[in-house]
């Protein structure tokens, strides 16, 4: 159980069920000469069942006589028997004929909200409750099937039923009969809606709190270590528990509410029905009607309010789906903020130049991030960002990959502005190693490939060599099919950042990010791995975001950020002349590294 994103974790009244119904049909429609064969077999099904009992009648009727010959019996006993296997074979074609339909639908509309998920800002993505979103995709993508069953094979089966009995007894009965099915049905279809209406606000707080409860529990198993840290088993557990006490109080509300819509729907139909037997008891005894007669009225009014009386439970079931599916169609609604325009083209690059122009931007407007950022990357050259926490220098890299646009200013590579080509261009020539390199629950080799599906087993051995992790992964009993556990969490800070950076080396794109990825490294394994990024970063243009300035020494221009704004730039030993922010930073960070090194030695010596 669990809850969502901030749009789709409260029930919602201003539901679009039509159309939420009307979006699902270019799916179904995809498959239009299976749709129509169904509803012929549907048809034919239905036209089986309402012939039983006219069937069944003259048969009554036959034996009734008292002719004593049984040729006719018996021929209409091989008649109903016929119609009865008719009506069974042709509900299993329809079955069996809908069943692509129905999977294609649920596969095309999951797939849609998956790509649509993709493609919404990382700002959605930070503010989003992961564990509420798949359920709601999980629950939305079974509610279609459910859909599509209760309309397919409940609703209009009953509709053409009722259609047809009411057809007969008007065709071949006073219109009384007709009249009293009418206000029947009538009167418990008014009565199924405005009950379950009434209790439909149950169902919606049952699926607020069952995904509510189910993102306390998805992120207390995602921060496992984090709880354990704290002694908050407990805490989270009473989280979980109130929310679903909730849910239990509300659960129990609606299964109330229910008993009592069904005993109503009941005694609709028993009042109905019995006023039809007397009208029909009434008939034989004054010769109007026979003992078949009888019988077929009977038939006919249990085939009718038998599927009627379901109907009622497939319309509270079809009133939840499309509660459920809501909630998904509500995911595939949400707003995307960064979308290429209509006319973007291709990014070419050749020299891999970059160039950012007066770039402004923040978060919301409370706090300014970068105020009026300018600087080149010339081709080859690399080019480092330093600074205090929250400058802004990770935004920098965000805004290079568009996850964010910005404000004002522009971006331009080889001199095509990033907004105007497509974003899926853009990506495919930068690489980045992320400050927190966060890994698949698959293998090493899965996580290292993943950079480049067409690399083969040499290529991805060749990354890793150059990341100064193969030596590592060879050690493992696995090798490279190691599994590296949810969210790489079975490998060192440092051993997932080598992998990191063995993927951005197997991708090998023309322009380079690199987001503080030696901050999990000790030392020791820093030094050891500088030179190979050095050699990686040769050939590339090279964006560093570094917090160890002893990482960007050969950086061919740094840029000092502090509130947003350049402070200072220029080569290392330019900016140590300068005696400024850079040099106050340097003089720390050295101080700190003499420190490690006289741990490191004193651990060798030991």
């Amino acid at each position: 159980m669990i809850m969502v994103h901030r749009q789709t974790s409260k029930p919602h009244s201003d539901r679009k069920d039509w159309r939420n119904l009307k979006r699902l049909f270019p799916f179904v429609w995809d498959f239009k000469g299976r749709v129509l064969i169904a509803l012929a077999c549907l048809v034919i099904s239905k036209l089986a069942v309402v012939g039983m009992p006219l069937v069944l009648r003259e048969i009554i009727d036959g034996l009734d006589s008292g002719n004593g010959t049984l040729v006719l019996p018996v021929t209409l006993l091989l008649v109903y028997g016929a119609l009865r296997m008719v009506s069974s074979l042709f509900n299993e074609l329809r079955d069996a004929v809908f069943a692509r339909v129905r999977y294609h639908a649920m596969r095309g509309i999951s797939q849609r909200v998956l790509s649509h998920l993709y493609s919404l800002s990382l700002g959605y993505h930070l503010d989003r409750k992961t564990g509420g979103i798949t359920r709601d995709l999980e629950r939305g993508t079974s509610s279609l099937s459910s859909i599509l069953n209760y309309l397919v094979f409940n609703i209009i089966p009953t509709a053409a039923e009722f259609v047809l009995v009411a057809a007969i007894l008007l065709g071949q009965y006073e219109a009384k009969f007709a009249i009293v099915t009418f206000i029947t049905v009538v009167i418990y279809i008014s009565f199924t809606l405005s009950v379950t209406e009434w209790r439909m606000h149950y169902r919606h707080k049952m699926n607020s709190l069952e995904s509510e409860a189910n993102t306390y529990a998805v992120d207390g198993m995602l921060n496992y270590e984090t709880v354990k840290y704290f002694n908050n088993e407990d805490y989270e557990l009473s989280r979980y528990e109130q929310t679903l006490k909730g849910w239990e109080n509300s659960a129990v509300k609606s299964q109330n509410s229910m008993s009592l819509l069904n005993f109503g729907q009941g005694a609709v139909i028993a009042v109905g029905v019995t006023f039809m037997m007397i009208y029909a008891t009434q008939g034989v005894v004054n010769g109007s009607m026979t003992l078949g007669d009888l019988v077929l009225v009977n038939a006919m009014m249990l085939q009718l309010f038998l599927p009627l009386n379901f109907l009622g439970v497939i319309y509270r079931a079809l009133k939840y789906s499309l509660a459920d599916m809501d909630m998904m169609m509500r995911l595939l609604d949400t707003r995307q903020e960064i979308s290429d325009k209509d006319n973007a083209k291709s990014l070419h690059v050749s020299d891999a130049h970059v160039c950012v122009e007066h770039v402004s931007f923040s978060y919301n407007t409370a706090r300014q991030v970068l105020n009026d950022v300018s600087f080149e990357i010339p081709s080859g050259k690399k080019v480092a960002v330093v600074g205090p926490s929250g400058a802004g220098k990770s935004t920098l890299s965000r805004l290079l990959f568009r996850f964010y646009e910005a404000d004002s200013g522009r971006i331009l590579i080889d001199d095509q502005d990033i907004s105007d080509v497509t974003q899926n261009s853009l990506r495919e020539n930068i690489g980045i190693v992320p400050q927190d390199t966060v890994l698949f629950n698959q293998s090493i080799f899965h996580n290292i490939h993943y950079a480049n599906h067409d690399a083969m087993m040499d290529d991805v051995i060749h990354a890793a060599r150059v990341a100064n992790i193969h030596e590592f992964i060879q050690s493992l009993p696995d090798g490279y099919e190691t599994i590296v556990g949810e969210r790489g969490l079975k490998l060192s800070g440092g051993e997932k950042q080598r992998i990191a950076i063995a993927r951005v080396i197997l991708k090998n794109p023309r322009i380079l990010v690199f987001d503080e990825a030696t901050s999990s490294l000790d030392s020791r394994s820093e030094r050891s791995i500088l030179s190979s990024l050095k050699e990686v970063a040769m050939k590339h243009t090279t964006l560093v975001i570094a917090h160890r300035l002893s990482t960007i020494i050969d950086a061919d221009n740094i840029l000092v950020l502090d509130k947003g704004s350049i402070v200072e730039q220029g080569t290392h030993q330019q900016l140590l002349v300068q005696d400024g922010l850079y040099a106050h930073l340097w003089q720390l960070q050295q101080e700190k590294r003499e420190h490690e090194l006289a741990l490191e030695t004193v651990a060798d010596a030991v």
